[in-house]
């Protein structure tokens, strides 16, 4: 199991991502920054509470754009790049060939 946070701040709804790979599993999470706890990145989000979720089983044709879409709905298009190189580091994602 793998698992990383990313503190995004202003770039990102809510302000934090984390991603949990479980064997060939992905959950990515988007929680809400916890201003309690401090306004820099350092701050301790760990109990940041969570506001959405995609569970996504990588062995599925259609898994690479899912997680995909839905990272471009929580931020922008450099940070979704970085997160989804992580996430291939950490699992295999099934491609599906269109031509």
């Amino acid at each position: 199991m793998a698992k990383k946070t990313w503190k995004l701040g202003e770039v990102c709804r809510g302000g934090i991502i984390t991603v949990e790979t479980k064997g060939n599993n992905v959950a990515i999470i988007g929680k809400e920054w916890d201003y309690s706890q401090g306004t820099n990145r350092g701050s301790n989000q760990s109990n940041a509470k969570e506001f959405t979720r995609l569970e996504v089983n990588c062995d599925l044709s259609s898994a690479e754009r899912e997680m995909s879409n839905f990272l471009h709905n929580l931020t922008t298009s450099y940070h979704t790049d970085n997160i989804m190189k992580w996430i291939e580091s950490k699992v295999d994602i099934k491609r599906s060939m269109f031509w």
